[in-house]
């Protein structure tokens, strides 16, 4: 196997194998400007690539972004943990409410390069309310991209944090995808979820549904943790795999991508009945720590099946905490 990395001009940093190319940037939130599958000499974008990434560009314009120290929107902008109000800033002049966390617009720090693996910091310990550092690791291992997030809470009070990733998927006329999942948040008109019911018959992607020609913004509960995407007419395939129970589907209409989210906890778990942590969120007081691994296998059509399927896991159920302080 080929490997290789390096230091762009730009900032941007490669990682590549015989089967992947991969395309960081890290003063862009640490995230992913291309993920690309190599083939006979062609690059083949798994997710949709950034064009002309660079100190202008939006993060919402990348290829895959972090997700922490929690995922997408927080109602009202405030929650209540241990008997205190918790008030979280908007981050975004376009959004009414605070999005994503800070991760995915901060500058990550270089911290160890190899060829294959690299590792981003970022320290937020002067962040209000949630104060932490974190670090992302991305690996090449044969076909599979593999991202590991950790988060330590540098604060003096415990909170619920969360992980998870926001993948920008090619999306194509036969795109297929198989996500089985118990039920779904129904949303209201501003994101946020009202009703929590079994999944429809048009939702549950129990095996290969095409993607639905509806707009789909949903928080997804009872996942398996493993999930196929198809593209017949490419023959190709991609298995995303995370040690969590939630993913959020954004599949906008007429766009040439949608976004497969895994993450450990819906939208707004902070403010639904029993709060963060009785939605896959969890507490971690002064010093404990959480980590997450999500794994990106490409594959061409049929050679999974030959084989035996892969894993169903990305790492152990248990959430990987510490009190190291």
């Amino acid at each position: 196997m080929v490997a290789m990395g390096g230091t762009n001009a730009d900032g941007c940093i490669t990682l590549a194998n015989a089967h992947l190319r991969l395309e960081l940037a890290p003063s862009l939130g640490g995230g992913i400007t291309r993920f690309d599958w190599r083939h006979e000499g062609a690059l083949v974008p798994i997710f949709r690539p950034c064009v002309e990434p660079g100190p202008g560009t939006d993060p919402e314009q990348l290829a895959c972004f972090p997700l922490l120290p929690y995922s997408n929107r927080i109602g009202d902008g405030r929650f209540e943990f241990s008997g205190r109000a918790v008030d979280v800033p908007r981050n975004r002049a376009d959004e009414a409410l605070p999005l994503h966390g800070d991760g995915w617009l901060g500058a990550w720090q270089v911290e160890e390069e190899a060829a294959g693996r690299v590792r981003l910091g970022l320290d937020r310990s002067d962040g209000k309310p949630y104060s932490y550092s974190a670090a992302q690791t991305y690996a090449l291992d044969d076909a599979t991209l593999v991202v590991t997030l950790d988060v330590q809470n540098t604060g003096d009070e415990a909170l619920p944090f969360g992980l998870g990733l926001h993948p920008f998927l090619m999306r194509e006329a036969d795109t297929e995808l198989s996500a089985a999942a118990g039920g779904v948040w129904l949303c209201g008109d501003d994101w946020l979820p009202v009703k929590h019911v079994p999944a429809p018959p048009a939702w549950q992607f129990g095996v290969a549904y095409p993607m639905p020609a509806e707009m789909v913004n949903n928080a997804f509960t009872g996942w398996s943790g493993r999930t196929s995407v198809l593209w017949p007419k490419r023959r190709l395939s991609l298995t995303i795999a995370a040690d969590t129970d939630y993913y959020v589907l954004y599949a906008p209409p007429g766009e040439d991508f949608f976004c497969f989210e895994p993450v450990d906890h819906p939208i707004n778990a902070v403010n639904l009945p029993g709060g963060g942590e009785a939605h896959g969120m969890t507490v971690l007081a002064p010093g404990e720590r959480l980590s997450r691994e999500f794994r990106f296998t490409v594959e061409r059509t049929g050679e999974a099946a030959r084989r035996g399927r892969p894993r169903t896991r990305a790492g152990a159920k248990a959430r990987a905490r510490s009190a190291s302080r």
